[in-house]
């Protein structure tokens, strides 16, 4: 996977790694959160590493409540340690941690895709492949915020079928620790994804669940390998 150490650093002031602008609303300290999971994931900011709260707030453009209400977020969820008297310092972060982020997240796709093929209709057919098709056109035109905006939207035309709500809602908080950005602009990904979305949805018209979950689990455990070998690259384990 093609990713530059500066494709893993730090974004423009006020701007996620997805390039996306900050904005003042209530869920503030939410966005600030997912920044710095992805600087994390990314390997732009390395275990070991201090979260300053006032060079964070300044980087995006906010006031430093936010931040501190997003590291408390961050600091639950493992991704980051407090340390009397110095601040945040980003936690220690393994090969094992990756395997197991995508090996759930793959779990979980795997079964509502299972579930929801035999609810597939042909016009859930052609609404996919239209997402393929323009997600083709994204990857074509480099475009790696409508890119990530269609690999969305072409899983969550499935994952609506499946009827499994629940199941759904804990593949969406497993998929926060995904750094989207480093995907959604590597057209070497792009590709893979399109040509995975092509026997996805032969599967689904074929009616084969098990090879339809057997593709979906497949796609994330290429994004596990892909994360891998750019963290690998970055030195974030030297």
């Amino acid at each position: 996977m093609t990713m530059s150490r500066k494709a893993g650093g730090r974004t423009p002031a006020g701007r996620t790694p997805g390039g996306r602008t900050l904005s003042r609303r209530p869920q503030l300290s939410d966005e600030v959160a997912a920044h710095v999971r992805g600087l994390i994931m990314s390997g732009g900011v390395r275990p070991g590493d201090f979260v300053r709260l006032d060079e964070t707030a300044a980087e995006l453009g906010v006031s430093v409540t936010p931040v501190r209400e997003a590291l408390l977020t961050l600091r639950g969820e493992g991704l980051v340690e407090l340390v009397p008297h110095r601040g945040y310092v980003v936690a220690p972060l393994s090969r094992a941690d990756i395997h197991d982020l995508f090996w759930l997240q793959g779990q979980i796709a795997e079964q509502l895709a299972i579930r929801a093929t035999p609810a597939v209709t042909p016009q859930v057919l052609g609404e996919m492949r239209d997402a393929k098709d323009r997600l083709a056109k994204a990857v074509a035109n480099a475009d790696a915020a409508q890119v990530e905006n269609l690999e969305f939207g072409f899983h969550r035309l499935l994952n609506r079928l499946a009827d499994a709500n629940k199941l759904s809602w804990f593949l969406l908080g497993a998929l926060r620790y995904t750094p989207t950005h480093l995907y959604s602009s590597d057209p070497q990904w792009g590709e893979s994804a399109i040509a995975s979305h092509e026997k996805l949805i032969a599967a689904l018209e074929a009616g084969d669940a098990e090879e339809a979950g057997r593709i979906t689990r497949a796609h994330f455990a290429d994004g596990a390998e892909r994360l891998l070998a750019h963290l690998e690259r970055v030195g974030i384990w030297d």
